[in-house]
């Protein structure tokens, strides 16, 4: 190799020369610089995908958080309750309590959803000739957060034969145990 290295003109050897470090420079960038850059932005993509997984699994561990303190809600409330507790009985207690029972034309229940070992029982009220006086106590002394029951919707309106009289129309709900056969 010396030999024929030493036979090659000046301008022979600096053309060798600028080849061999030229394909030592291709050489290199092939073996050692692309496949860095590449696993550079191959980790980059991964560490953005991980970043974006772990701020959903953040978001869904506080989704299960508030669902979970509600269960527990809902679990501690039927806890509470007395045997044999149901919605119709309970909103027939109030109005009786509040003095509105003669006023109660109607309580229907409504179609109830299961929801795991409970089901969200509600039941539609009518009431009529009430005062504001007897709604504002009647209202109060049926929702009740600690226990779960709610008014979900309720519709207000003067009564066209007695306008200093309202008739008011009220959704409330709560969440019962399943009946033993339906689980």
């Amino acid at each position: 190799m010396r030999q024929f290295w030493e036979q090659l003109t000046t301008s022979q050897k600096r053309t060798v020369t600028v080849v061999l470090v030229f394909a030592g420079a291709v050489l290199l960038s092939q073996l050692v610089v692309i496949p860095y850059f590449e696993a550079r932005q191959k980790v980059r993509s991964a560490i953005t995908a991980s970043e974006k997984t772990l701020r959903e699994l953040a978001m869904m561990g506080a989704e299960y958080g508030v669902l979970k303190q509600r269960w527990d809600d809902i679990r501690r409330a039927n806890e509470r309750r007395p045997p044999g507790f149901t919605l119709f009985s309970h909103l027939e207690k109030r109005a009786g309590d509040t003095g509105v029972k003669t006023n109660l034309r109607s309580i229907t229940p409504l179609a109830s959803a299961p929801l795991g070992p409970y089901e969200e029982t509600a039941v539609e009220i009518r009431l009529d000739r009430l005062t504001m006086r007897q709604l504002t106590d009647f209202l109060y002394q049926v929702e009740s957060p600690e226990e779960m029951i709610r008014i979900r919707r309720i519709s207000v309106v003067k009564m066209k034969e007695s306008p200093e009289y309202l008739s008011a129309l009220i959704q409330v709900f709560t969440y019962q145990p399943l009946p033993s056969g339906s689980r």
